[in-house]
Order: structure tokens, then sequence, then C-alpha cells
């Protein structure tokens, strides 16, 4: 299982979602978007999801941080 992370540097869940991931061995990327805010507008849009974290595991989107400890 791989995960993708669209996150903010500053963002508690964002935090929490990659400890999680470590904790469970799960490789991941992470976009931080801190000053790309253009395509973090772009990413919200195409998964219709408003707050950060973006999760995307094996290329399908999810959802956040609540999402994500659910499915793992």
């Amino acid at each position: 299982m791989k995960a993708e992370l669209y996150t903010w540097s500053y963002c508690p869940f964002c935090q929490r979602a990659k400890a999680l991931l470590q904790e469970r061995g799960i490789e991941y990327v992470e976009h931080v978007m801190d000053t790309k805010p253009e395509e973090l507008d772009e990413v919200k849009r195409k998964y219709q999801h408003d707050t950060v974290p973006i999760v995307l595991l094996d290329g399908k989107f999810i959802g956040g941080f609540t999402e994500l400890s659910a499915a793992l």
C-alpha cells in the first residue's frame, strides 16, 4: 500500500496522518501546499474535499485523517 498526502506544514491533522502512516510502515509521498494555494485549490476541486490532509491510498481518494484512520 502506498499513500499520497496533500498537506499544510502547520496542520495538526496532517501531522497525525503522517504519524499514523509511519506507525503502520506505509510509504507515502507528501505534497506540502503552503506556498501553492492555486494548486491546492485545484486538488480540492478535483476531489471535492475542502480540508487538508487530502489522502489517497493506492491512487484512490479516501478523504482526510478520519477516513484514513478508519481505512487502516
